[in-house]
């Protein structure tokens, strides 16, 4: 944070209250209400709600869904963002957690790797509820227990740390972890292919996939049919062949199933979530596609 000398209120000149209009900025997907859905987005903002904060955790939240921050950049203990604020220039903002050593990460890794729904439902990108259980045992968290364990610096001339610009950057990480909780390992100092990497290194892991191939041996070998070679000359994929005719022709059940399966755009700026904003494009498409496939002339 600034020194005294360098604050608004020191020099006379009293900061404005409301913050400059940010263009392209980053807006939470929650419109009202609490942010973070999942258990482990709320855990994580439970640590900055117990500080008590008043009226900045207030503009923090609205800083957040205006899209006053303009970028996020997440990193292996760190944190990196910026925020308009009422200032020409945009603040800078850092949230710097503890990460792990890897002596630490390989002592929870064997301890993960002993359950295996630990593994499978953190390889399906879902964070097990008891998976601080296992932590716990190794006499760690994942999570911050407390203030102390958060560094936090903004650029702005507020008094408070962390002010509303800290808190506004830390919604939208609660709101990014319900997308993906494999960035709370990664600010703790494991990346997911690390993760990966440590769970299947571990002797439980090993010995279940020892057990897996005795398995497939003992089984009797299944015949099949060698698959039919693709042809080599590139001509024939352009050739416009017809498309075989098939019963029945429809458009799909459900408007664009690969987006909505993919889930939320990463820190996303519209206005809108960008399901909504695509839905129409995907709808137009599959109608074209439908009346080129059967023949039907365009107006």
């Amino acid at each position: 944070m600034p020194k005294d000398r360098d604050r608004d209120w020191w020099r006379g000149r009293p900061e404005s209250t409301g913050p400059r209009e940010a263009r392209g900025g980053i807006k939470a997907h929650s419109r009202r209400g609490a942010f973070g859905q999942s258990w482990w987005a709320r855990r994580w903002l439970d640590v900055l709600e117990r500080l008590e904060l008043g009226g900045r955790l207030v503009r923090g939240r609205s800083y957040a869904r205006r899209g006053q921050v303009l970028d996020v950049a997440i990193e292996e203990g760190r944190v990196r963002a910026s925020v308009q604020g009422s200032r020409k220039d945009p603040y800078a903002v850092t949230i710097h957690v503890p990460p792990l050593t890897p002596e630490e990460w390989r002592r929870v890794g064997v301890l993960l790797a002993r359950e295996a729904r630990f593994a499978a439902r953190l390889l399906a990108a879902e964070m097990p509820e008891d998976v601080e259980e296992a932590f716990a045992a190794a006499s760690l968290s994942l999570f911050p227990q407390s203030r102390h364990e958060l560094e936090t610096t903004c650029s702005c001339p507020d008094w408070s740390n962390p002010c509303k610009h800290i808190a506004a950057v830390y919604y939208l990480l609660g709101e990014e972890f319900d997308r993906d909780p494999f960035l709370l390992f990664l600010l703790r100092g494991l990346s997911r292919e690390a993760l990966v990497a440590l769970l299947a290194s571990s002797p439980a892991a090993r010995a279940r996939g020892a057990r897996s191939r005795s398995r497939a041996d003992e089984e009797p070998a299944t015949l099949s049919a060698p698959a039919e070679p693709l042809d080599a000359d590139p001509r024939t994929f352009w050739s416009g062949e017809a498309i075989p005719p098939s019963d029945e022709v429809r458009l799909p059940d459900t408007s664009a199933a690969l987006l909505r399966r993919l889930g939320p755009f990463p820190f996303w700026r519209g206005r809108d979530p960008l399901a909504a904003v695509l839905d129409p494009q995907y709808a137009r498409a599959s109608a074209r596609a439908l009346e080129v496939y059967v023949g039907r002339p365009r107006p």
